[in-house]
């Protein structure tokens, strides 16, 4: 692949998606799908199914049931598990999807790699800030994560599609404040469990 202009604009695009599908599976394949439906995403030859309209109605419904069974305390927890390697599967399409590379196994490859990659280290922190809340608030700040989570999706998704260029340094920032976070948070939990303690 040369690193013309068009060609880094399709890979920042390609991250962009592939780290939505890291907050939720399916909000990007459907962004991505309608994007494809109208003419605004260009995909790559294989990936014309994207553009039908069963596979709009396939990841309609899905987003639906994504999101909502998001909103249930603990089984969000069941379904981070389920939806890892759903994520890293997303990620390595999506971006597999619109990479400019004539060789049918490099682009998998780089689709995996870097899109599978990126989908799972966006999920991972995902997965790690529900862990804690659940701990915290034994669930209940967890729809109030589930919301930002289905907000920073549609987001990602949308702004991959205007600005691709600038999505990839806000994911970057997104996610070392959001392992901030979290460590902050493991550490302020562990130094109150350890001052508890009778000496």
């Amino acid at each position: 692949m040369e690193f013309n202009p068009e060609n880094i604009t399709a890979l920042a695009l390609g991250v962009g998606l592939a780290a939505s599908a890291g907050f939720r599976v399916f909000v990007p394949m459907l962004v991505a799908s309608l994007a494809a439906h109208a003419g605004v995403l260009p995909v790559q030859d294989g990936f014309m199914w994207l553009e039908s309209w069963p596979a709009l109605i396939c990841f309609g419904t899905a987003t639906v049931l994504e999101i909502v069974a998001y909103y249930v305390p603990f089984v969000d927890n069941l379904l981070d598990s389920i939806t890892t390697p759903m994520a890293v599967g997303a990620g390595t399409l999506l971006l597999t999807s619109v990479l400019p590379i004539d060789s049918g196994l490099l682009r998998w490859t780089t689709g995996f790699i870097v899109g599978g990659g990126v989908a799972a280290a966006v999920q991972g922190s995902g997965v790690l800030a529900r862990l804690l809340s659940s701990g915290l608030t034994g669930g209940g700040g967890n729809p109030v994560l589930a919301s930002g989570e289905n907000a920073a999706a549609f987001g990602t998704s949308l702004l991959s599609l205007v600005a691709p260029l600038i999505v990839v340094p806000v994911l970057l920032l997104l996610i070392v404040v959001l392992i901030a976070f979290v460590r902050r948070r493991l550490f302020r939990t562990r130094r109150e469990t350890f001052s508890r303690r009778p000496v």
